[in-house]
């Protein structure tokens, strides 16, 4: 159950909170609300575990039950319906590393990764920093929302030199989950022209009812694509700081280049906590999570319900990150990024996310209610002294 957080405002909070809005922003009074993870307080039988595990006293190497990846397919077949048969799973410690590692192994210097912009920060420069080529297939906005350039993608596809494309699924930071259809293009366009595709599905849990999360896993298996996604707690119980990941796919080539390069890198060594954290994600925080994903339907609606007019919140179908178009304020980027802090709120600005989201800024509203009503009335404060 999400209740009040007596440590939220401890002083230890507070002074990290100071230490990365100064770094970021260069004021540590601002609402912060930037960050990809809930500002609710962590689910109490994850706490005790850490606790708990904490209380013995010995924090020595120690081997990763098999449990841990017995709870996470137990938890991906219930809430899910995805079964974990004739796919593998490998620790790793981050998303970060997962993709690196999968474009180092599976591209050559120079070669070409698509990805769909707005989209995650980290992408871009794991691509580059491994000397591939950015290859941009942006997201379209239309009335109705955001789509994938289809056609778009096809072409990319078509160029010799594209191995790879980073599909972000739920989306960030616009919100999409895509469909089983829109999955099945892309697996069948990216199998015709031997692109692999490596599926970023960290905020696969946190889909908004009545959707539901369909693993590109399961769109491929009508293909012959090359696919691994990656998965964990981290997202969807706040879990960033402790918890590992997990590489999942079907392919052993893909598999046994991954384990040889976690091993030659030391990517593989466990946490105590995170191995306890981990498990008791999935073994007992089902209810900690309907009832997050309860209260960021709520807070949908009080954006909604609460917001000037100048500003709209885009169609949400996943992910506790609101995606807010800003547009109609007339700003460059550099005043739009001035605008925020003057209204005393510490967003991630749209063009983090690539030039396509310019005007926009991204939100997590995994925050109480009256954080959400405070976040309202300094975003209509700034429309009101803007106009």
């Amino acid at each position: 159950m999400l209740e009040s957080n007596p440590h939220r405002h401890s002083p230890w909070a507070l002074a990290s909170d100071s230490r990365r809005l100064n770094q970021l922003f260069g004021n540590d009074e601002l609402l912060p609300l930037w960050i990809a993870e809930p500002y609710v307080p962590l689910a109490e039988p994850i706490r005790s575990a850490i606790e708990q595990r904490a209380s013995v006293g010995w924090y020595g190497y120690e081997t990763r039950p098999n449990s841990v990846q017995t709870a996470f397919w137990d938890w991906m077949a219930s809430r899910h319906g995805w079964s974990g048969e004739g796919l593998s799973a490998t620790v790793s410690p981050s998303v970060g590393s997962s993709i690196a590692v999968l474009v180092n192994e599976l591209t050559d210097e120079g070669d070409g990764v698509i990805i769909q912009p707005p989209v995650f920060t980290d992408f871009k420069p794991l691509i580059a920093a491994a000397g591939r080529t950015v290859v941009r297939n942006p997201l379209v906005l239309g009335d109705d929302g955001y789509q994938m350039d289809i056609d778009g993608l096809e072409e990319s596809t078509s160029e010799p030199s594209v191995r790879v494309m980073i599909l972000c699924n739920p989306h960030n930071p616009v919100g999409r989950l895509w469909s089983k259809q829109e999955l099945r293009s892309v697996a069948r366009i990216c199998a015709d022209n031997g692109v692999a595709v490596i599926a970023d599905e960290i905020h696969a849990d946190l889909v908004l009812p009545p959707n539901t999360f369909v693993p590109f896993a399961e769109a491929a298996k009508a293909t012959d694509v090359i696919w691994a996604s990656t998965h964990g707690p981290i997202k969807t119980f706040g879990l960033a700081g402790v918890c590992d990941t997990l590489l999942v796919t079907d392919n052993d080539d893909v598999a046994t280049q991954f384990k040889a390069a976690s091993r030659r890198l030391h990517l593989t060594r466990n946490n105590v906590f995170a191995t306890a954290a981990f498990e008791t994600a999935y073994r007992e925080g089902g209810e900690w999570l309907d009832d997050l994903l309860d209260l960021i339907t709520s807070n949908i609606s009080r954006l909604n319900a609460g917001l000037d007019e100048a500003i709209r919140v885009m169609p949400q179908q996943a992910t506790y990150l609101s995606w807010l178009d800003l547009r109609q304020l007339g700003l460059d980027v550099p005043q739009l990024t001035h605008w925020l802090t003057a209204a005393g709120l510490a967003l991630s600005p749209g063009h983090w996310f690539g030039r396509e989201g310019a005007g926009f800024a991204r939100m997590s509203i995994a925050a109480e209610p009256a954080v959400i009503d405070e976040a309202i009335s300094r975003l209509n404060k700034g429309v009101a002294s803007a106009t």
